[in-house]
């Protein structure tokens, strides 16, 4: 009785053994099966989102092609799908400074309007031209093509020898290695610099920032600037005479480059964002072209979201 009453304990214990890990392995499966539910959430939340940026960079396109040779100042749409919605802003690249072109006078206004001594400023700007003129020195027929020639907007028909000067810089965040260069300055010119320009700004596209930062630049003439630059018929000369010195830094660009922030936000309320530069050209083949995309880390992308709301 004693050996049977054991077999049927052993059995027992084998049994109850068998229904724990039969349960550990359903627990498993089922955390398994809900971590891949997730990945799968938020793989098609990414495609969602993406599909949804590039719907933006086209509809920017469209926005940019209707207009045509009117003057391209800032302006922003919300398009709607069924999968979410996506925030466009466009703006002309024209109407910014470029810190691979810009005067020395002008590249000091610029660090002057955001903070920075009049010593520091003046010392800056010379080290960002000594740096493009150490870089733009000529290179032999033979030489590689840098990568950022390519970056740069096409020469325009009928001046195939005249090239544009290639600068050194392909993205305005390389400004941070300048030394004496701070952070604090690099972000708040941000949003009035650019790579894609000329040595001069557009009047008409200008934003009121990069104005403001211009050499000479009389205040109180501001108003009155923007409110002729409004009118249907702007006369680009009456506005360079408004601001008085500050249009020795002013000339009327064709649209070459321009810029289109998106930020994309799916029906779950998974967002994304990026950054393009795109230039339309006549008689090209393809509708636009994509000089840069520059996704948006999710750590800045509640700035870029904030940025896009107060615009």
């Amino acid at each position: 009785m004693s050996s049977r009453s054991n077999q049927r304990g052993m059995v027992l214990l084998t049994v109850l053994w068998a229904i724990a890990l039969c349960s550990v392995l359903a627990m498993a499966t089922s955390t398994t099966f809900r971590s891949l539910a997730g990945i799968i959430r938020i793989d098609r939340d990414r495609v969602q989102a993406d599909g949804l940026l590039t719907a933006g960079l086209e509809g920017a396109a469209g926005i940019v092609a209707t207009l045509g040779d009117a003057p391209l100042t800032e302006r922003g749409t919300t398009l709607t799908f069924p999968s979410g919605s996506v925030r466009i802003t466009v703006s002309d690249e024209g109407g910014r400074i470029d810190i691979g072109r810009a005067p020395v006078e002008l590249l000091a206004s610029l660090l002057r309007h955001v903070g920075a001594a009049d010593d520091d400023a003046t010392t800056v700007a010379q080290r960002i031209v000594a740096l493009r003129e150490k870089e733009g020195q000529p290179k032999s027929n033979d030489a590689p093509a840098r990568p950022n020639d390519a970056a740069k907007p096409p020469v325009p028909a009928g001046k195939p020898d005249q090239p544009a000067a290639a600068s050194p810089f392909t993205d305005i965040g390389q400004l941070a290695s300048v030394p004496g260069m701070r952070s604090e300055w690099t972000a708040a010119m941000a949003p009035l610099i650019t790579v894609f320009g000329c040595d001069s700004v557009n009047p008409l596209t200008a934003p009121v920032g990069v104005l403001q930062a211009l050499p000479s630049f009389d205040a109180a003439r501001l108003d009155t600037f923007l409110d002729m630059r409004s009118a249907r018929l702007a006369d680009p000369e009456r506005l360079g005479f408004v601001l008085g010195a500050a249009q020795k830094y002013l000339k009327v660009q064709p649209k070459h480059v321009v810029a289109v922030d998106l930020v994309a936000s799916t029906t779950s309320r998974y967002t994304a964002a990026a950054k393009a530069f795109i230039v339309l050209l006549a008689e090209d083949k393809q509708p636009y072209r994509v000089l840069a995309w520059n996704p948006v880390s999710p750590f800045a992308r509640s700035s870029a979201v904030a940025s896009m709301e107060v615009r």
